[in-house]
């Protein structure tokens, strides 16, 4: 039986992160001081040590959340999409990664903007379960393709010798290395636009105009990796 004392350790545990994440916000920066924390929540600094250990503990308590929220939002969107078509499924989470960025910059730049300044990660940021899924989902359309044994033929078949070494880690290791290497290049595309975009410096495009290139991209990325738009 959950005692009052884990409710109440776990709200503020909950606060924490709350205030840690509005406190990035209007500061505009991912950097973070325990001093600061207190002040908002009206603790002391030495307080905040009865629930983390240290900034570290409390920044990767936040990217985990953030891993976790991105993957769900993916779940989401595959659950979404009617009948098995590869490049459905991969519109839609496109579409998903690129919302879930662009609601929340903040929490986007926590995971995947600028480092935090001094923090050290205990634990390679792959091993995280949360963050597993999450790009596990990001690879599935490419997989679930493959496995249905769809032609999934990249536009650029040549690989790197050096490329072709590495790519015997989860998911890449379910991918032949052109398939592999495709798959990071659409990847590698999509996020580059939705970083521009979610950090204001998209050309000033905004609404229908992103919408619109975001959706040629999508398209363009998919017949890269050898996805097919379903005939209408």
């Amino acid at each position: 039986m959950t005692t009052r004392r884990a409710i109440t350790r776990a709200a503020t545990v909950e606060e924490i992160k709350r205030t840690a994440l509005t406190l990035m916000r209007e500061q505009g920066s991912t950097d973070l001081r325990f001093a600061d924390i207190a002040r908002a929540m009206s603790m002391t600094a030495p307080g905040l040590y009865r629930y983390f250990s240290g900034r570290d503990e409390l920044v990767a308590a936040l990217v985990e959340d953030a891993f976790v929220e991105l993957g769900d939002a993916l779940e989401l969107a595959v659950e979404s999409v009617d009948g098995e078509s590869a490049y459905e499924r991969l519109a839609a989470l496109c579409q998903a990664y690129r919302a879930w960025a662009t609601a929340d910059p903040t929490r986007f730049a926590v995971v995947f903007g600028l480092p935090v300044a001094g923090y050290v990660a205990k634990d390679e940021r792959g091993k995280s379960e949360a963050a597993e899924r999450a790009f596990g989902y990001l690879a599935s359309p490419v997989l679930g393709a493959v496995a249905a044994g769809e032609p999934v033929l990249p536009g650029q078949p040549e690989v790197a010798a050096a490329f072709a070494a590495v790519c015997d880690k989860p998911p890449l290791d379910r991918l032949t290395p052109p398939q592999a290497q495709a798959m990071l290049h659409a990847w590698a595309s999509l996020h580059g636009f939705v970083c521009l975009e979610a950090f204001g410096h998209l050309f000033g495009l905004a609404g229908p105009p992103a919408d619109a290139l975001f959706a040629s991209l999508v398209r363009a990325v998919a017949g890269y990796i050898g996805l097919r738009e379903p005939a209408a």
